[in-house]
């Protein structure tokens, strides 16, 4: 199954049995939002609490460490999701946000068949699938047989390793600025991990907010990884959420999932480790 869905794919499926439709919006109204009008048959969960857990020290995994894999699997199960379930999450960032994370960690866990919805709520509200308000009712199944998180990630002291090792290789996903170390409007200190490479998320995107063609995506990675394999690269983004972008991107291009740093530059950034900057 690819990665990614599209508006009038998702039109024709809305109305199958095996389908679970996720809304993963952010922001401080999104349950309200939700509330209000959401995609036809959508189920809601929040970044906050159900894809991570409360960070009590962000310098010991960030601002949104993974939970623990056992509250994901019972999450999963009662959200109605099985192992023949087939899944689509949208967000309002254009999959950038929650929808990848929730993609990720659904990969994580061993399942397979989870798509996030190319160009995200927009597109689909531009492209007519129905909509309702209120909450949508589902059958909660048992959690999701599990054991341990089946994608590559990679912890500080493995970031700290590869800066050092040619043959690795760490890719920044935030902002120019932000990496730069021009600006910082979340963590404590601007900068960036010394010797990592800075390619903005943004960039995975077209004009319209819909990602590029899978080849395009190729050419631009395959650039910057020239013969590096996945086990040889690790992507960051602030606190390891926007980074899913990335490694969705990558998959989508036939380039495999990299690791993922969770604990990202919330981490790093507290952790006494240098910082670099490009001022």
């Amino acid at each position: 199954m690819k990665s990614l869905i599209n508006s009038p794919e998702l039109a024709t499926i809305i109305s199958d049995a095996k389908l679970v439709l996720i809304d993963a919006r952010t922001g401080p109204q999104a349950k309200q939002n939700y509330s209000l009008e959401h995609l036809a048959g959508a189920l809601f969960v929040d970044l906050e609490t159900d894809l991570a857990h409360k960070a009590n020290d962000p310098a010991e995994g960030g601002r949104h460490p993974l939970p623990n894999i056992s509250d994901f699997a019972k999450l999963v199960g009662e959200l109605g999701i099985t192992p023949e379930s087939d899944v689509v999450v949208y967000d309002d960032k254009q999959g950038a946000n929650a929808a990848a994370r929730f993609w990720w960690m659904l990969r994580a866990i061993g399942h397979t068949k989870v798509q996030v919805l190319d160009g995200g709520y927009a597109a689909a509200l531009a492209a007519g699938v129905p909509v309702k308000s209120g909450q949508e009712v589902t059958i909660k199944q048992p959690p999701y047989p599990h054991t341990t998180w089946q994608l590559p990630t990679a912890t500080i002291a493995e970031v700290a390793k590869a800066t050092h090792n040619p043959d690795a290789l760490v890719i920044d996903v935030r902002e120019a600025a932000r990496y730069r170390g021009e600006t910082e409007p979340i963590d404590l200190v601007a900068g960036h991990i010394p010797g990592a490479v800075n390619i903005p998320f943004a960039g995975n995107l077209s004009p319209d907010g819909s990602f590029l063609p899978p080849a395009v995506l190729h050419t631009n990675y395959k650039q910057v990884l020239g013969k590096r394999k996945p086990g040889d690269v690790i992507v960051h983004c602030g606190s390891g959420v926007t980074a899913c972008h990335t490694l969705l991107a990558m998959e989508q291009a036939g380039l495999g999932i990299p690791k993922l740093y969770v604990g990202s530059w919330s981490e790093w950034s507290r952790s006494g480790r240098p910082i670099a900057t490009e001022l």
